[in-house]
């Protein structure tokens, strides 16, 4: 007989294509689930989907925007993990991607690496619980937070009983901030984010940009509003002015994120096609 979805723990349910959590609502599409269907993955619904074909209709390269932004947070993390850093802290996950998340390249070079997830939608935590196990020597965790209010973050018995804020730590937010409009302070938020942070932290951060494309990213955010979802490009220099006081930005700098240290040999798409920028700074 086959088992209902009451004889399953949560974890098997994430992976049952279609199942969602009780009580959540997936009338109307979401972010994460957005980005999911972007990747080809199938942890979406037909409001995200709706939402998602207006978004590539009004810029048909969405698809190698969400690849190359991945793409980054792995080399980035892979980066981070070589100098040395073992704690990473990755707010707004996003539905996970089996071998292509922040713990899988950082404890491919690292293995003690210790990794908190931190997003506020059940569906992506019930798919994070189920499908993102680190090494035996390092450790993962999950957070149910919202990324606009850092206190409760910082503050998480969990986040506490897995990273040491005594030392440095790594928070990175990929495409996360083009959904924090300028109302919501971004700044503000980064600036306590990292306030409490160990001196030789680093923040990695991704943005989507109408720099390339300015038609076609307008009209990806009047196609997100129509969908309830909020949201703002930055140019260049309006993201890196999020960075918060004091830190320093380290090489190369503010750079489209297929062009911040590329693997060798790769071939890299037109920046239009990409149109976001990278960043990772380090605390003094």
């Amino acid at each position: 007989m086959a088992s209902s979805a009451f004889d399953r723990t949560p974890e098997q349910n994430a992976l049952i294509e279609g199942w969602t959590p009780p009580g959540v609502d997936v009338s109307r599409a979401h972010t994460a689930r957005m980005y999911d269907f972007y990747l080809g993955g199938k942890t979406n619904f037909p409001p995200d989907r709706a939402a998602a074909e207006q978004a590539l209709a009004a810029f048909p390269h969405v698809r190698v925007t969400a690849q190359e932004n991945r793409a980054f947070l792995l080399r980035l993390v892979r980066h981070l993990a070589g100098l040395g850093i073992t704690q990473f802290l990755d707010i707004g996950t996003g539905i996970p991607i089996e071998g292509r998340n922040t713990h899988d390249a950082a404890q491919a070079v690292a293995p003690e690496s210790r990794v908190v997830y931190v997003d506020n939608d059940p569906i992506v935590l019930a798919h994070a619980r189920a499908l993102l196990s680190g090494s035996p020597t390092g450790a993962t965790a999950y957070i149910d937070a919202d990324g606009r209010d850092p206190e409760s973050i910082l503050g998480h018995p969990t986040l506490t009983a897995t990273l040491d804020l005594d030392r440095p730590i790594a928070v990175l937010m990929m495409a996360v901030l083009h959904f924090v409009p300028d109302e919501d302070k971004p700044f503000e938020i980064l600036t306590r984010l990292t306030g409490p942070l160990a001196s030789g932290s680093y923040l990695g951060l991704s943005h989507a940009t109408p720099d390339y494309d300015p038609v076609g990213w307008k009209a990806i955010e009047e196609a997100y509003h129509q969908s309830g979802i909020p949201g703002k490009t930055r140019t260049r220099a309006e993201f890196q002015a999020l960075v918060p006081d004091g830190w320093v930005i380290t090489e190369p700098g503010v750079e489209v994120v297929s062009q911040w240290k590329p693997d060798p040999g790769t071939k890299q798409p037109d920046p239009v096609q990409v149109s976001c920028y990278g960043v990772l700074a380090r605390k003094p």
